[in-house]
């Protein structure tokens, strides 16, 4: 493993240079180089005696090695002429060294290995004949770039150390080898080094998480926030573990082995969020982050973590440089949980890597990336390009803070989960004019004066803003603030206080979960019109067309009343009225199922196990011949045939769904209007004129395009369209001139991101 050169006989025209060079490397004893047409030129250096005998000791033990291997190839032995002169060369060059004793011993080492070198030399005489004419340039129509890549090496790889160190010898064999294993530029063939796939395990978790603390480490405030976290819920997370256990009816799991890269964090991107702990910004990446550490360790994987770019070049072992050399042998790791800043970061220094390993990678993307933006190439043509996104990926690989879009997969987070006893003396303590402001910075207070006066006629105003000195003007003298608090101290307050209320920024947050948890009433703002990329600074630039109807959309979406009212706060009637609503309202502490720890575990569990691969399939939906999709009873939607065998998929096709949005509908509208989940795995096999003809679409025309919002049809034209590019199957598209084909699927109650039969 020290010094793999040596071993690599089979590409390595010049096996008396690797031994040269093997001298030459041990310890920095020796010192080498070519003159003229003689590899074994060799320049001396003073030796000290006992650094003497350590260096021989390791240059005996090497050779020992040597000689093992060349008994595994001995069967190759096809005799030939060898080349006596190098040998008198290398002992002409060992006469020189000083002193004499050390001369002896190397002249006796040498003389011992001598029948070896002369078969060591025919082999690779041999191997070198057979080597090029076995090794034809490959014509695949699959892979067009490679003859004229390995064309290219030839005329450079003797100027670039990199391709030396693959093993790339100037032959076309080894070319072939790089160009397939490294870049994948050319198909595998016969002599390609297959690397056999990681062994798993059954899971055995490991439910103290003093480990995966040592891991996250200290010295940043960002850190302490989250071992802070993960030490308060340990308790939950264990209690859910177990539950999880018994759901799963001791079914077999694959342990993995994870790598989590949490780029945001890194010295490189500038760490924005430790100094924003000390000052009452937005938690909720950390929040997340410190979840999704717990449950893959709890889960039982093999995790390890990384919080600079030094760590993750040494846990992927990427080659020295700054990614002009690509990773060497397999990805260490079987998935890798990084974010947009990782992503930048890994590009860097794993070069050509990153393209060939990208389908283990799974990126923590707050607000999501639609499949127009992923796509770079379409992006830049059709205006689609930010600075995020664009990365190539199976949209499925973003995963959201909440179900945002279901082209990505939704991660979530957790909020703690209150037991009976706690919800009722929650209930007995509540103060039900009491009220605290979703606001922890001076900023979004400004301009909010006028419902603030309308709440303060009915309610005490609580606040928690952090200032350094003087309390800011933009706070009102009737709000009483308690500062920046620690969790569990804003958890007791939210347990006093009947309503939590925000002012529309920050958007999507975890905190109104936590409040609604705490038995709190969330009240929040209307947005007219909604906000988007298209007209709001803050969503500019991300990768996204959606459009945010309020401050916190699965809230409103999911939750409602009477936990969650959202009113027009410019409508100062609306206002009021809901103020005295929320008054008179008794609720209790609610928490989404998807929101505990449980229910975390179990989607993510899901994920890892069924989410194998994340490539889209084929664009044409298979090779399934007859009719694949029968009418449901009572609706305008189709399911699949369930005398057609169904092809391996996850989920499974007995969810599906099929039905037709309205013009200028998405497939997200359309299928939550019917009650169901759009799923975008299920493009790959609604994507054929099959089900157009079950669906009852006239078409006088079928293309194949390149379009996000595809496949679909115009009424008015009788044109329908399939999808060409896979990676552009969108449930987020839309166009008022078309009617979409949208695969959808039935969920779980308070788990949204999972079918019935998904777990």
């Amino acid at each position: 493993k020290e010094y793999p050169h040596i071993f690599s006989l089979s590409r390595n025209k010049e096996f008396h240079i690797s031994l040269c060079f093997l001298m030459t490397s041990l310890g920095g004893q020796f010192s080498a180089k070519r003159l003229g047409d003689s590899p074994f030129t060799i320049r001396t250096e003073v030796l000290g005696g006992v650094e003497s005998r350590g260096v021989l000791r390791k240059i005996s033990d090497m050779l020992e090695v040597i000689l093992k291997r060349m008994d595994s190839l001995s069967k190759l032995d096809n005799t030939s002429n060898t080349d006596a002169r190098r040998l008198d060369e290398l002992s002409s060059a060992i006469n020189r060294f000083q002193p004499a004793g050390l001369v002896e011993r190397i002249q006796a080492i040498a003389q011992n290995v001598s029948n070896m070198a002369i078969r060591v030399e025919q082999i690779l005489q041999n191997s070198m004949v057979q080597g090029r004419g076995q090794c034809e340039i490959p014509r695949d129509p699959r892979f067009p770039e490679c003859p004229g890549k390995v064309d290219w090496m030839r005329a450079r790889w003797t100027s670039d150390p990199c391709y030396a160190f693959y093993g790339v010898d100037g032959s076309d064999c080894s070319f072939l080898v790089y160009l397939s294993e490294v870049e994948w530029f050319c198909p595998p063939q016969a002599w390609r080094n297959q690397s056999s796939p990681p062994t798993h395990q059954m899971m055995k978790r490991d439910k103290n998480l003093s480990v995966l603390l040592d891991q996250v480490g200290t010295g940043k405030e960002s850190l302490s926030f989250m071992r802070r976290r993960i030490r308060r819920l340990a308790q939950q997370w264990a209690t859910a573990a177990n539950r999880l256990d018994v759901k799963l009816e001791q079914r077999w799991r694959d342990q993995k082995k994870i790598l989590v890269h949490v780029g945001f964090l890194t010295e490189e991107s500038g760490d924005v969020f430790s100094p924003k702990v000390l000052k009452g910004g937005p938690l909720g990446e950390m929040v997340q982050w410190a979840d999704i550490l717990t449950a893959l360790h709890v889960l039982g994987h093999n995790l390890k973590i990384s919080m600079s770019v030094k760590e993750l070049q040494g846990f992927l072992g990427v080659p020295p440089g700054r990614g002009s050399c690509p990773l060497t042998g397999p990805l260490p790791f079987d998935l890798i949980y990084t974010d947009y800043h990782g992503m930048q970061q890994m590009k860097q220094h794993m070069g050509l890597s990153l393209k060939k390993h990208k389908c283990h990678i799974r990126v923590i993307d707050t607000f999501g990336t639609e499949p127009a933006y992923n796509h770079e190439e379409y992006a830049t043509l059709h205006g689609y390009r930010t600075n995020w996104g664009y990365w190539n990926l199976n949209a499925r690989q973003y995963m959201t803070m909440f179900p945002h879009t279901p082209d990505n997969s939704f991660m979530g987070f957790v909020s703690e989960e209150l037991n009976d006893t706690e919800k009722r003396s929650i209930q007995q303590d509540k103060v039900n004019n009491m009220a605290v402001v979703y606001g922890k910075e001076a900023s979004m207070w400004k301009g909010k004066e006028g419902f603030l006066q309308i709440l303060h006629r009915y309610m005490e105003v609580h606040g928690t803003v952090y200032y350094e000195t003087q309390r800011p003007p933009e706070v009102p003298a009737f709000v009483k603030n308690h500062g920046l608090l620690q969790q569990h101290e804003l958890q007791q307050l939210l347990r006093k206080a009947k309503l939590f209320i925000g002012f529309g920024f920050p958007y999507e947050g975890p905190a109104p979960l936590e409040a609604i948890a705490n038995g709190c009433v969330f009240l929040q703002p209307k947005f007219h019109p909604p906000h988007s990329s298209l007209n709001h600074e803050f969503f500019r630039g991300k990768p996204t067309s959606r459009e945010v109807s309020s401050q916190h959309p699965y809230a409103e979406q999911y939750i409602g009343r009477p936990h969650v009212m959202t009113v027009d706060y410019n409508n100062s009637l609306e206002f009021d009225s809901a103020i005295r609503e929320i008054m008179r309202t008794k609720v209790e502490p609610y928490l989404p199922y998807e929101y505990t720890c449980e229910g975390m575990l179990e989607r993510v569990h899901a994920y890892i196990q069924n989410q194998v691969r994340t490539e889209p399939g084929s664009a044409g939906g298979g090779r399934i011949t007859g009719p694949l999709f029968v009418p449901l009873p009572n609706s305008t939607a189709v399911s699949w045939a369930s005398n057609v065998t169904a092809p391996t998929a996850w989920p499974p096709l007995s969810s599906l769904r099929l039905l037709v949005s309205q013009e200028g509908q998405s497939c997200v509208e359309a299928c939550n209007s019917a009650g169901f989940i759009c799923e975008p795995a299920h493009f790959r096999f609604i994507n054929n004129k099959e089900a157009l003809r079950a669906l009852e679409v006239q078409c006088e025309v079928v293309d194949s395009e390149i379009n996000h919002i595809l496949p679909a049809f115009s009424v008015v034209r009788r044109e329908c369209g399939l999808q060409r590019e896979p990676l552009l199957f969108s449930c987020a598209g839309h166009s008022p001139k078309y009617r979409r084909l949208c695969p959808c699927r039935d969920f779980r109650r308070g788990q949204v991101a999972l079918c019935r039969d998904c777990l």
